[in-house]
């Protein structure tokens, strides 16, 4: 009886399975309920007595390995069976995979920086959350200046002098404080205001702000630059330039680019008069660049500043700002084709 025992260790040993079909047969055959198992737990009370412990280390010895070999097949067969699960058929042809888009903010601020850098304008950034120094003080807008009231701040409640940038502007003080002039540059950023969110305003938007700060830099210089890019960017080259005030550059004004009326959306979007206003620029203010550490009797400049949401409204006639925010696919497929 013994022999047969020890033969079954062996057996047991050497078994392997392809299937679970055929582990699980294996476990019946030996830990079964009418399994080698149970005939020789049987057989055990006939055994002389000087055999028992022998006989009995035996059966032991065979219900442990025949349950090992059970369970280290079953765990070897499962892994594979949940491998092929994942990965599924991998002679077959793959899926195809959906072709995405870019964002039209980002299809329109990377325009503005392609048409930019034609003429050698870099690429600034800088941080989201300022301080009160960048984003307003060096820009001509100290503690309870007046025209600080036009912009509604995110400030941050546990230091008020920490804040969510309200403009991109603050990017140009710090680049301006970190290099010497002739400076070329454009600021694209998103930026924070406290305004009730509406078909023409959101709390979130972005801007690009455009800084060239040099020797006997003029207003006409400025013109030039603003007529190259509408040119550009819309293909229009008619601008006028109205008055108006900037605390951080003086003279300041609005551009409104002649857009026309040739069709019912150009009197919608125009309110019938043809003109449309794009942006704000002027001449660098002497005190602004006198807090960045710039010399206002040997250099002068201009910045300009434009809402990327404005403009891609502009582009593709979308008549709702939050239509940008809600991550609508039905509304960014249509971008797919554009670059």
């Amino acid at each position: 009886m013994l022999d047969k025992i020890k033969e079954a260790i062996a057996e047991a040993e050497k078994f392997t399975a392809t299937s679970l079909q055929e582990v699980e047969e294996f476990r019946i055959k030996y830990l079964g309920k009418k399994g080698l198992l149970k005939d020789y737990f049987d057989a055990f009370k006939e055994v002389p007595n000087e055999q028992k412990k022998e006989f009995g280390q035996t059966i032991n010895t065979l219900k442990q390995t025949a349950q090992e070999k059970v369970d280290s097949l079953k765990s070897e067969l499962e892994s594979k069976v949940i491998q092929k699960g994942i990965y599924g058929d991998l002679t077959r042809p793959g899926d195809p995979i959906t072709v995405g888009g870019r964002h039209p903010i980002s299809i329109v601020k990377n325009q503005i920086i392609e048409v930019f850098s034609r003429i050698g304008f870099n690429v600034s950034e800088g941080p989201e959350i300022e301080d009160d120094w960048h984003n307003f003080t060096a820009l001509n807008l100290p503690e309870y200046h007046p025209a600080r009231d036009m912009q509604d701040t995110f400030f941050i409640q546990t230091n008020p002098d920490v804040l969510l940038r309200t403009h991109t502007s603050s990017v140009q003080v710090r680049y301006m404080e970190n290099n010497n002039p002739p400076i070329r540059t454009i600021s694209p950023g998103r930026v924070f205001r406290n305004e009730a969110i509406s078909a023409r305003s959101h709390c979130i938007f972005h801007q690009v702000e455009g800084l060239y700060i040099d020797k006997d830099v003029s207003f006409a210089d400025l013109k030039q630059t603003l007529i190259y890019f509408c040119t550009e960017m819309f293909g229009k080259s008619k601008i006028r330039l109205r008055p108006s005030y900037f605390p951080f550059t003086e003279p300041s004004a609005e551009v409104d680019i002649y857009w026309g009326l040739e069709t019912e959306t150009d009197y919608r979007i125009t309110k019938g008069t043809g003109w449309l206003e794009i942006m704000g620029c002027g001449m660098v203010d002497s005190n602004v660049l006198k807090n960045c550490g710039i010399d206002p009797e040997t250099y002068t400049g201009f910045a300009f500043g434009m809402g990327i949401e404005r403009i891609a409204m502009l582009l593709y006639q979308i008549g709702d700002i939050r239509m940008f925010y809600e991550n609508d696919l039905r509304f960014l497929e249509q971008f797919k084709s554009a670059l």
